[in-house]
């Protein structure tokens, strides 16, 4: 039987952190639902998913890995390659796609996700270098991009097609994760333009493009900048506005972050790979909460990830609700949020809760005055220090 597919498995990056704290109550909370798939290689069975999407019906669509043989490893297209399809009880209804190199064929599915303008549902294709289109009945109608994404670079497991989003006008952007780059292409695959481009740590640069969205609100593109280990906020033309995160495993800290999902609030939901959770964060970048850990052996020490050359699952398996073996590829529809469970062959699907944002008043701001103290917002960008808000000074300007 054919085994594992490329793994998203690379050594840390550092990179410039913006930090931020503020009176601000949590405004998120995130609960268990259900899973969705078990981890297997037959029907209805997943490993290593990767992209989610749901449809207008509440189906739930699913990016299913990559069979190779073992022996010399060789793709095995009968294994994954697939975009496996649930309906809204988690019963498996079908596929889109099969593995091979023709058309509407997949080598290693990736992101996934149903353009808001025409309905037509995209995927990427990693190991056959393009993007595939589908209808909305997944009829295949065209492949593009063919041949534009980066190969594989050293130190790096990964290549290709990483997230893809689309704008208010139906546009496509597409993450180029090894070419430090978001690709952007009209919806019948007609190439605009090109955002990032370079490697590094600075504002705007970046070292693997991940998990991209644009905000239904500002139009602003975020970007799981996953090996850099923070989250970056561009405006709608790609210049930098924000970053925040560095490497590591405390509270608003990452380890190789993937997925990322906004809101209409502008919330910031990130799968924190490593770290086997969601974060989410206020459109400052500012933590607002948590939900995942490590999955556990009978011992209660953590399950590491599969060895490269052996099956995609953690052993043992711990399924338990909030349990993940590295979080991945996500979707956010209708208050919950989709979060693949990458090493244990299931989405987990979590409900969104009190969304809306507490407002700040003077009485709430003299409250976090007495209880830490005058805070102050501080940008850090190449090098230098800001101070863009001062606790003190608002509160004396309401007295």
């Amino acid at each position: 039987m054919g085994l594992v597919k490329n793994l998203s498995l690379a050594i840390l990056g550092t990179g410039f952190t913006v930090l931020a704290t503020a009176a601000q109550a949590n405004a998120v909370t995130l609960t268990y639902d259900r899973s969705i798939g078990s981890p297997g290689f037959g029907p209805g069975e997943l490993f290593v998913p990767q992209g989610i999407a749901v449809d207008s019906q509440g189906n739930t669509l699913i990016a299913n890995g990559r069979g190779i043989n073992p022996a010399d490893g060789t793709p095995n297209y009968d294994l994954g390659n697939k975009i496996e399809i649930f309906n809204p009880s988690g019963q498996y209804i079908g596929a889109i796609g099969s593995g091979g190199t023709g058309p509407g064929q997949f080598d290693e599915p990736t992101t996934v996700d149903f353009n808001p303008v025409t309905g037509d549902l995209y995927s990427g294709d990693v190991y056959n270098n393009r993007i595939n289109q589908f209808d909305s009945q997944g009829n295949f109608i065209r492949s593009f991009a063919n041949g534009a994404f980066t190969p594989l670079v050293e130190d790096r497991l990964f290549f290709g097609p990483s997230g893809l989003t689309f704008d208010e006008t139906g546009n496509v952007y597409v993450g180029d994760f090894n070419g430090e780059r978001i690709l952007k292409y009209t919806s019948d695959g007609q190439q605009l333009g090109v955002i990032g481009g370079t490697r590094g740590t600075a504002p705007g640069e970046f070292q693997g493009v991940a998990g991209v969205r644009i905000s239904p609100v500002s139009g602003n593109i975020f970007v799981a900048d996953q090996y850099n280990n923070r989250v970056q906020i561009l405006d709608p033309t790609g210049n930098p506005l924000l970053a925040f995160g560095s490497a590591g495993s405390e509270l608003g800290q990452f380890l190789q972050p993937i997925g990322i999902e906004v809101d209409d609030q502008e919330n910031i939901y990130v799968a924190d790979s490593i770290n086997s959770r969601v974060q989410v964060f206020d459109k400052n970048g500012n933590f607002l909460t948590s939900f995942g850990e490590n999955a556990r052996d009978a011992s209660g020490n953590p399950v590491p990830p599969p060895a490269f050359t052996g099956p995609p699952f953690g052993n043992p398996l711990d399924l338990a609700p909030g349990r993940f073996n590295w979080t991945g590829g996500t979707t956010l529809k209708d208050d919950k949020l989709y979060v693949g469970d990458f090493f244990q062959g299931r989405v987990q699907v979590l409900n969104v809760e009190n969304r809306k944002q507490v407002p700040e008043s003077s009485s709430a701001l003299g409250l976090a005055l007495l209880g830490f103290g005058a805070a102050t917002i501080t940008l850090r960008k190449r090098g230098q220090q800001k101070p863009a808000f001062n606790l003190e000074k608002e509160l004396q300007k309401q007295c």
